[in-house]
Parts: C-alpha cells; structure tokens; sequence
C-alpha cells in the first residue's frame, strides 16, 4: 500500500508551484554546493602550497575536470531516457562526489588530486541531467520556470555558504586544510541521505534497449536553433575570473574581490526564482533575451569602469544575468523537446555549454 502512494507523495506541492521531489533535489544540489565550495578555493592553495604541484598543475588538473563533467554530462542525460530510470544515476553521481571529496585531504601527490578530481567530475557529469530532468518530470508545465528558479536559488546558495564555512573551519582547525577536506563529507553525505525520499514515477523505456549513441536528428528544428544560439553565445562567454581579474585591476584587495564575487552569488539566489516565474508568465524567449543583454552591459561597464565603487554594481547586475538565464535556460530545453527526450535535450545541452567554455576562455585570456 505504502508504494502505491509514493508518487502520489512526490506530486504534493510543498510550497506554490514547488513539488515536493523539486523540493528536495533543491535541498540536495544545496548540502552538495556547501561542500564543494568549501573546497573549490582551497585545492590550489593546498596544491600549491601543500603538494608543491607546478602551477601548470593546478590547470591541467581543472581542464580535465571540467571537460570530463561536460562530455559525461551528455551520456547519461541519454541513459536517464533510454533505462526510463533517473533517480540511480542521480544517487550515483552525487555518491562518487561525495566520496572523491574528504579523499583528496588524503592525497599526497598532485596526481593524486588529479584522479580524485576527475572522479568527482564524472559524478557531477552523470548526475546533472538526469537531476534536471526529473526536476521537469515532478513539475507541472505551467510552473517549470518557478522549479529550475528555485532549484538554482537553492544550489546557488550552498555555493555562497561553502566558501564561508570553510574559512571559519580554517580558523577553527588552524588553517589545516586536510581536515576542511575530511569535513565536506557531512553536508555531501546529508545530500545523498535526502536523495532516499525522491520519488520516481516508473516510465516506459524506449523499445530496443539502450544502445551507445544519440544524434542530433531526434530533435526538431526548434531545439537545434536554440541550441545554435546558445553555442554561439557561449563562445563569447568567459570564465568570471576574468571579471575578478578585472575588479584586482580596479584596486580591490583579494579579501574585497571574494566579498564581491560572494555578492554575486547572493543576487543570483536571490533572483532566480522570480526569474523562473517571469518566465512562466511573459515566456522564456523574451527573460533569456533580456538576461544576455544585461550581460553584454555588465561586460561593457567592466571594461569602461574607472571606479573601483562601480565594480558592486557590476557583480550585482552580472548576478541578474544568470539568474535570467540558468534556470530558464534549462526550463527551455523542456518546453522544446518531448518527454521522452528530456534527459537527452538537457545532456546535450549541458555539454554543448560546458565544451564551449575552454575555447570562451582561451580566446578571452
């Protein structure tokens, strides 16, 4: 009896618009963030510092990272659809994080760091779209924008919560980094302990069993213009350091360029999930149109900006801009693509992105 009432359990709405499942992937991508932004400023460091990695090191080892969450990303979007099963590559993905991270604290070679970094890149990869994609699933059309807003207002604030955390630990545990390392297992952990009460609606898988490939040619010409466009705007999107390289240039001392950047991200929580309801109500052709026009402006005021006050304006405005964007992104690529192939539109959206992003910064460097 219990179990025929579980998906039913999953539908009930928690809060307006926000199912309960929506809920608590919200909850999990929150302790997941909070744990690897504890981390995330202090691996160079503790390369650097503690292993005596070459620099060249610490970019090798990102490179790799990032490219190896961005080409996973695609596949399991893909198996999510082809098994008709999301939540197992969701618990697996979050597990191998949750693992890889308190064992870097052991590491004692930088290639050490180097394998488990990869390792918890291929948990993010084969997590995120099929996370996504059940996000889509457990929501209802009319409320999808409000769903990935708020799933990213969540997420975003585990990021702005970790980097503090850990620079408390630090002070607590004598600036001992492996300690703050083995620490991060406990919100990572509280993450994969909620994941035990998302409720998965059984799907038919697509006749012919799974096989090792997905094509382009599934999807109408809607999801591929979209797609182009945002290809070709990624291309033209940079990695933030360079904005914080921007705001050093204009005077601000490491401490205030983390403060700035933590502001940031404070204003992207804060706005993603308006951003998502917009979107809903005017569509989300017309948010993300206007959300890559503020980005061209923010980038426009860094690059004629003389004063240094400007710079949290900018931080705060830059914040709009993906809170625009993000969610409503990800709320798109549903609306444009059947059920399913949601988690085969979002796989290869998420990689097609996160491909881009070497070339956007190699240019802009």
């Amino acid at each position: 009896m219990q179990k025929a009432t579980e998906p039913d359990q999953a539908d009930r709405e928690v809060l307006p618009g926000i199912k309960k499942n929506v809920f608590l992937l919200g909850l999990v991508s929150f302790f997941n963030d909070i744990s690897s932004e504890m981390l995330y400023p202090l691996i160079p460091i503790f390369l650097t510092t503690v292993l005596f990695a070459p620099v060249a090191a610490v970019g090798l080892i990102e490179g790799i990272a990032e490219a190896t969450a961005s080409l996973t990303k695609g596949y399991s979007g893909w198996l999510s659809d082809r098994f008709g099963r999301r939540r197992p590559l969701i618990t697996l993905g979050y597990a191998i994080s949750a693992v890889a991270k308190p064992l870097l604290g052991a590491a004692t070679v930088w290639p050490m760091v180097l394998g488990l970094r990869f390792a918890d890149r291929v948990g993010k990869g084969v997590r995120t779209a099929a996370r996504d994609a059940l996000i889509a699933d457990s929501s209802d059309e009319k409320h999808r924008g409000r769903a990935f807003g708020f799933h990213r207002a969540l997420d975003t604030s585990g990021a702005v919560i970790g980097p503090l955390l850990a620079l408390a630990l630090l002070g607590l545990l004598g600036e001992n980094l492996r300690l703050v390392f083995f620490v991060s297992f406990i919100p990572a952990l509280a993450g994969i302990l909620l994941l035990f009460r998302v409720r998965e609606r059984p799907r038919k898988a697509p006749a012919g069993g799974p096989m090792l490939s997905f094509k382009l040619a599934l999807f109408d010409r809607r999801f591929k213009l979209f797609l182009l466009a945002v290809l070709v705007f990624s291309l033209g999107n940079s990695s933030d350091v360079f904005l914080i390289l921007r705001a050093k240039d204009l005077g601000f001392s490491t401490f205030l360029v983390v403060l700035a950047y933590a502001f940031y991200n404070v204003v992207y929580a804060l706005a993603s999930t308006p951003a998502g309801v917009i979107s809903d109500r005017i569509g989300r052709k017309w948010v993300m149109g206007i959300g890559l026009l503020v980005f061209a402006l923010v980038y426009a005021g860094f690059a004629l900006a003389g004063d240094q006050n400007l710079v949290w304006g900018l931080f705060a405005v830059y914040g709009f801009y993906i809170a625009m964007t993000e969610g409503v992104g990800k709320a798109f690529v549903v609306d444009l693509v059947p059920e399913s192939l949601r988690g085969t539109a979002l796989g290869t959206y998420h990689m097609g992105v996160g491909l881009m992003a070497l070339p956007a910064s190699f240019l802009a460097g």
